[in-house]
């Protein structure tokens, strides 16, 4: 049996075209729990996590991506998603935006590695 998709919530691309910024999120502890990346070109954005995260950091990662689905929702570009997600300093999930971001990677694939070495 083959299911069709029929329709769901709006997303960005997870497909960037060229250089991608992201910011770093942290749990209250200061352990990175993800990344969330930008770029506007292809309209696209997500989250990349590092691994060897417990359930605690995960849980609070799927607010994240509820902030990604919210933001395409209300037709917010990816670099407008980052730019509000930096002045944001409410605690979400025991999770916040680290200081000293954004930064900026010429490729998505360049930042998953980063997020691969913890």
């Amino acid at each position: 049996m083959r299911f069709k998709r029929i329709a769901g919530p709006p997303r960005y691309s997870r497909v960037a075209q060229g250089p991608v910024r992201y910011v770093r999120v942290a749990a209250g502890t200061g352990v990175v729990i993800g990344y969330v990346w930008a770029n506007d070109e292809g309209e696209a954005a997500g989250w990349v996590v590092p691994p060897g995260l417990g359930a605690a950091e995960i849980n609070a990662g799927a607010a994240w991506l509820g902030k990604l689905r919210d933001a395409k929702a209300r037709g917010i570009a990816p670099s407008a998603l980052l730019a509000e997600l930096i002045l944001d300093t409410s605690d979400i999930q025991g999770s916040h935006v680290m200081p000293g971001s954004p930064a900026e990677c010429t490729t998505l694939d360049e930042l998953r590695e980063l997020a691969s070495k913890g």
